[in-house]
């Protein structure tokens, strides 16, 4: 393992923190660019939204409230990893001057429902996007699946494909984000939970011994539901998404999952707006960054 893997690997399995999600992409663009205060008609095409959304990301990037003494990793859209902050592309600045691990998010969004959870639609380019993000020195992917339900057959599916698509990433040489989502709002939630967890322990025990993945799950019903993907050796982390719940809700949850820690994107960046000045939004960006860190330490 190169050196550069093995320090930011090391930092993802031994320091305090947690990942902060920075990758909404075409579909969800205009949304979080209307939450920042940036409404619909401040653009005229595509790539001027992608250019505000990156003036956005920027602010929050080098804020010095976003920093690697709280923050282990940062997951981008591919339009960040491409553009530079002051200077130097996005996962260079982020590593040289934040010590904040990139990751990248490399799924197409999701396919049509069917057997209650949508699996991802097929990524195209898949390989040549891995390797644009190795000279990139991105360090790992992430993608996402959502389970509508407790459908096992559906479940089984949704795993499969996510570990299909993470030996393509592992060879590679980036470390994946397995993200199978189970809707908040999912009518059988913690059925679905015992479903999911016993189809990823499979899979996490069919990985090649020197293997890891990442795993973000939503938060389950159950205080430290997934202590055992928590403890398996196949897990470098068991990260954590907001899945609509708010910041005070999401930590809440938390906080009752040790050894669990955030990776949260609208529940971070809530509150922050375009309007503000340079020291409210930092003020604003550092409480959240604190408070998500301290329900991450448990």
């Amino acid at each position: 393992m190169d050196n550069l893997k093995e320090q930011q690997q090391r930092k993802i399995r031994t320091q305090c923190g947690f990942l902060a999600a920075l990758d909404q992409s075409g579909g969800s663009t205009p949304k979080a660019l209307s939450n920042y205060g940036i409404e619909k008609g401040a653009w005229s095409s595509e790539e001027e939204m992608f250019t505000l959304v990156h003036q956005m990301r920027a602010r929050i990037i080098t804020s010095p409230s976003f920093n690697g003494d709280r923050i282990l990793a940062a997951i981008l859209f591919e339009g960040t990893m491409d553009r530079d902050i002051e200077g130097q592309p996005t996962a260079d600045y982020l590593w040289n001057v934040k010590r904040i691990v990139p990751v990248l998010k490399v799924d197409k969004g999701l396919a049509d429902e069917k057997d209650s959870v949508q699996i991802m639609k097929p990524i195209s380019g898949l390989s040549a996007l891995l390797e644009k993000a190795r000279t990139k020195r991105i360090f790992g992917t992430k993608m996402r699946s959502v389970i509508k339900n407790a459908n096992a057959s559906g479940i089984d599916a949704t795993v499969a494909q996510q570990f299909e698509v993470a030996a393509e990433i592992l060879g590679a040489g980036l470390v994946p984000i397995v993200e199978p989502e189970i809707d908040i709002h999912c009518p059988d939630k913690a059925r679905a939970e015992d479903l999911l967890q016993a189809a990823l322990l499979k899979s996490l025990n069919n990985l090649p011994a020197d293997q890891v993945v990442m795993l973000k799950l939503t938060l389950p019903e159950q205080a430290d539901f997934y202590s055992e993907l928590v403890k398996h050796p196949k897990v470098l982390k068991v990260v954590a998404l907001s899945g609509g719940y708010s910041r005070q809700e999401g930590n809440d949850r938390l906080r009752r999952n040790h050894g669990v820690v955030a990776s949260f994107s609208r529940a971070l960046v809530e509150g922050l707006s375009a309007q503000q000045s340079d020291a409210e939004f930092d003020a604003m960006l550092d409480a959240a960054v604190q408070s998500i860190y301290e329900a991450s330490l448990t």
